[in-house]
C-alpha cells in the first residue's frame, strides 16, 4: 500500500484488504450465528457496497438471499444532504428478516431514508450491517447491528467506495490528506 492521487486528491493507506477480510469474516461468522434458520434478506446498497456484499456472501452459510437497491447522496467528497433512488427493490419484504448492507454509515441519511421505505413493508425484522461507521459525522437514531470499522470523520476511497467514481476497484481502503490548514487536523 502506498500513496494514491485521484482526481488531483491525494490519499494515504488506512485499511489493508486483509484488514478487511479478516472483519468481514468475524461478521459473517456472528449474522450465521444469529439469522440460523431464519433465510435473511441481505439488500444490499448500491454502488458502495459491492465489494462488501461480495466478501460478506462468501462467509454467509446459512440458506439467505440478497437483492440490490441502488440510492446515491455524494458529490464530490461532501454528501449532499439528499437521497435519490435510481434502483429500487424489487423482492417482497413483508415478513422477512432483512440485513441492509452499506459500505459506510456517515451522517446517517441513506440509512434513514432506507429504513423509512422499507419499515412501510413490513418486514419480520430489519438490522445494519456497515463496512464502514463515522460515529462523528452520524447524526441519525438507527442502531447499526454490525459495524467493521468505526473511522474518523475523513473521507475514503477503495474497496467500493469511490471519490466521483473512481477508486472503487481499490483492493484497500485510503484516506484523504488534508491540506494543513483543514480545521480537523
Amino acid at each position: 500500500m502506498s500513496k494514491i492521487t485521484i482526481h488531483g486528491k491525494e490519499f494515504v493507506p488506512y485499511l489493508s484488504e486483509g484488514q478487511i477480510k479478516e472483519r468481514v469474516r468475524a461478521m459473517g461468522v456472528e449474522i450465521n450465528s444469529n439469522y440460523d434458520g431464519k433465510n435473511p434478506l441481505f439488500v444490499g446498497v448500491l454502488n458502495g457496497c459491492f465489494r462488501f456484499a461480495a466478501e460478506l456472501m462468501n462467509h454467509i452459510g446459512i440458506n439467505s438471499e440478497i437483492n440490490f437497491v441502488k440510492l446515491n447522496s455524494y458529490r464530490g467528497t461532501e454528501s449532499s444532504g439528499k437521497i435519490s433512488t435510481q434502483i429500487g427493490l424489487n423482492s417482497d419484504v413483508e415478513g422477512r428478516h432483512l440485513i441492509i448492507l452499506e459500505d459506510i454509515v456517515d451522517t446517517g441519511n441513506t440509512i434513514e431514508h432506507l429504513m423509512e421505505g422499507l419499515r412501510a413493508e413490513n418486514p419480520a425484522s430489519i438490522k445494519v450491517a456497515t463496512l464502514l461507521y463515522k460515529p462523528e459525522a452520524y447524526h441519525g437514531d438507527i442502531k447499526l447491528d454490525y459495524v467493521g470499522f468505526e473511522i474518523p470523520n475523513l473521507f475514503v476511497v477503495g474497496y467500493g467506495l469511490d471519490y466521483d467514481g473512481l477508486g472503487r476497484n481499490l483492493n484497500d481502503i485510503y484516506q484523504i490528506v488534508l491540506p494543513k490548514t483543514h480545521p480537523e487536523i
